[in-house]
């Protein structure tokens, strides 16, 4: 206990090393750890809660990372302290990621207030880091007042970045191909705004028809709160354009959202939701490591791969073999 007091006194200075000390802790999948990532968690909590989340999201190649340290940049002249976390694309049979976050955005990540910490999605369902909403609490405890959270770019899944943020960004561009074909439903209805990257130039033209594409759309969709209209930007982060416009758009939602008691109310329901998704985390930690499951699974999965058993049937003998123990 005395190290994990010192470790959160430490964070709470605003140590970076200690920060990315305390991350690595509580994304160990140690079991030895988890108890110590608690207390950790535990003695920081009260300092936690003062930042703006954003989420922010597109499809490869719309150039979130370029609008991330533009955005970031702006930010930090305004007087903010910015924590960045990249959830990179992990391999599904490696579990390698690429990490490559700090290198696409060399200026910011040069700038001793901002925090960039890229970390692999793994098997997430979201394109989210599995420990990425108690990094935020770090990075609050560290005084961070701004929080951005670039996700992989993954379709409907995407509602786990949601989840966790204040403020979510959907990012899209405007030469790829026919822009409805492009909207999923899904993402769209849990989108805060829509932002067209890449504005600028030739693109201009098409980049304003497929504004007014997506704002169409927008009025199709219900609202998520009957006191904010989803709104569709442009924005070149190129050439930092339209990247101040954007900004006040957030403070604007944030303040709107707080007016109504829409804000603290999304706070609350997200952590009910939190804790029931490390309740089953933890739940099917415990059932994957039971010796009585362990035992079978492998002739289970060879049964249900070759059709002598139903997938159905497999399942209730695993649970069974769980509830003996």
């Amino acid at each position: 206990m005395p190290k994990i007091k010192q470790l959160a006194d430490s964070v709470r200075s605003g140590n970076i090393r200690s920060l990315a000390k305390a991350i690595t802790l509580i994304e160990s999948r140690n079991p030895e750890h988890s108890k110590e990532a608690t207390d950790l968690l535990d003695d920081l909590l009260p300092g936690t809660g003062n930042s703006i989340r954003v989420g922010i999201s597109g499809v490869p190649g719309v150039g979130k990372s370029t609008f991330i340290e533009a955005l970031g940049m702006n930010l930090l002249q305004q007087g903010h302290k910015i924590a960045i976390l990249a959830v990179d694309p992990s391999s599904q049979l490696s579990g390698g990621s690429i990490l490559g976050d700090k290198t696409r955005m060399e200026e910011l990540a040069r700038e001793k207030n901002a925090f960039i910490r890229p970390s692999p999605a793994g098997k997430t369902l979201g394109g989210v880091a599995q420990k990425t909403r108690e990094t935020m609490l770090l990075c609050e405890a560290a005084s961070y007042d701004v929080i951005i959270v670039e996700t992989v770019g993954v379709g409907q899944s995407e509602i786990a970045v949601a989840s966790m943020v204040d403020f979510f960004l959907l990012l899209q561009l405007s030469n790829a191909g026919d822009e409805l074909q492009g909207i999923k439903k899904g993402v769209m209805e849990i989108a805060d705004a829509i932002l067209i990257n890449k504005a600028e130039g030739e693109n201009r033209p098409r980049a304003e028809l497929a504004r007014q594409q997506y704002q169409n759309a927008l009025h199709l969709l219900k609202p998520k709160s009957y006191h904010w209209q989803v709104p569709a930007l442009l924005c070149s982060a190129l050439h930092n354009q339209g990247i101040d416009e954007v900004w006040q758009m957030i403070i604007d939602f944030v303040a709107t959202m707080k007016q109504h008691g829409e804000f603290e109310n999304k706070r609350r329901l997200q952590a009910n939701d939190w804790m029931w998704a490390l309740v089953m985390d933890d739940l099917k930690d415990l059932f994957l490591r039971d010796k009585n499951v362990a035992a079978m699974i492998d002739q289970v999965q060879i049964g249900v791969s070759q059709g002598t058993t139903t997938p159905g049937a497999a399942a209730r003998r695993l649970l069974e073999a769980f509830r003996r123990h």
